[in-house]
């Protein structure tokens, strides 16, 4: 097995995801994983001090997990005149996928449970203070309850560290090894190479211009802010454009009903119209049915219709007739001639 000292741990790129975040005053160290757990080491056995060996090379990889590749990051501009070029993108060394899930710490397993509480409870507060009120949520967090998130953290780290030492022993590891190193070579190379190549004043002192303006360092907790700053953005994006797709929809609807309210008050306006002209034919027919029966009386009494008795006149009179038929053929043939003069 190759030491694991001589290069970056698998995973020991700056994570792209919440889980390697610490907040300034949560103060969680890597220690020795003897210490912590309190395994003696006497050198009474070749095979404790293998073991103590191994331990210790799995300590130092977990320092190099958190500050190896920022240093770095941190000596790769400086050996750059006039730091990152502006516009320019960071290469990222390549992540080894095979590598052991990193562990969490206790602050971020305590946000993680925290966070989904508060965007659920409180939806329309922004993330940035969403991720301050966890911050000072675990600092005034007792210690019995800060106590199960960093049990658990220790837990994952046992997990990590044994799961790295298997890891370390496959073949997948010593070929990341191997190619993790001539990145490194070339990447030394390349830095010498630079440092041969004669200056230029104008150019030198359009760099160090240029300087001033670039953010050569990102520290490890901006990367995973930013990271998830991002990840809400692409959230509300998303909730917008269905929101935007809802609307669209709506507004289809109300254009249709629109139409349909316009349609039918046309509709109505027509039967308006129409109904005031059977009302004024209905006029027209009582007053000339008033006019022309004004001599034919009801069989049995004297009433003759007016324009404000002609309907109950034309009732009772049809009521008389159909009950004595034979007694007033008379009043119907007199009827009949009326009506056909009001036909005619």
């Amino acid at each position: 097995m190759e030491s694991a000292a001589s290069v970056v741990p698998p995973g020991g790129e700056i994570e792209d995801s919440k889980e390697n975040v610490d907040p300034p005053f949560s103060g969680t160290q890597v220690t020795d994983i003897s210490k912590a757990h309190g395994t003696p080491h006497p050198p009474s056995s070749q095979q404790e001090d293998q073991d103590h060996q191994v331990q210790h090379q799995l300590t130092e990889q977990q320092h190099l997990l958190e500050g190896g590749e920022r240093r770095q990051d941190e000596e790769q501009p400086r050996a750059r005149r006039g730091g990152w070029t502006k516009g320019r993108k960071r290469k990222r060394s390549p992540r080894d996928n095979n590598a052991p899930k990193a562990p969490l710490t206790g602050y971020v397993r305590f946000m993680n449970e925290r966070r989904e509480q508060l965007r659920a409870e409180r939806p329309d507060v922004p993330f940035p203070e969403i991720t301050r009120i966890v911050g000072s949520e675990w600092s005034k967090l007792p210690t019995h309850e800060k106590q199960r998130f960093l049990d658990e953290a220790d837990r994952d780290k046992e997990r990590y560290t044994k799961e790295l030492q298997q890891y370390q022993k496959t073949e997948a590891f010593r070929s990341y090894s191997r190619k993790s190193q001539n990145r490194q070579k070339g990447r030394q190379q390349r830095q010498e190479a630079s440092r041969t190549i004669p200056s230029d004043p104008e150019k030198e002192s359009v760099l160090k211009e240029r300087s001033v303006f670039d953010i050569p360092i990102f520290t490890e907790e901006f990367l995973n802010h930013s990271k998830a700053r991002e990840t809400e953005l692409r959230q509300l994006r998303k909730s917008n454009m269905e929101h935007e797709e809802r609307n669209a929809a709506l507004q289809k609807h109300v254009e249709s009903m629109r139409s349909a309210v316009q349609r039918l008050e046309a509709e109505l306006q027509q039967e308006q119209g129409r109904n005031t002209l059977l009302q004024q034919h209905l006029q027209n027919v009582r007053q000339t049915l008033s006019h022309c029966l004004q001599a034919v009386p009801i069989p049995g009494t004297t009433e003759t219709p007016t324009l404000e008795t002609i309907d109950s006149y034309m009732s009772r009179l049809q009521s008389a007739v159909l009950t004595h038929p034979k007694e007033s053929e008379a009043l119907i043939s007199g009827v009949r001639e009326v009506l056909s003069q009001l036909e005619g």
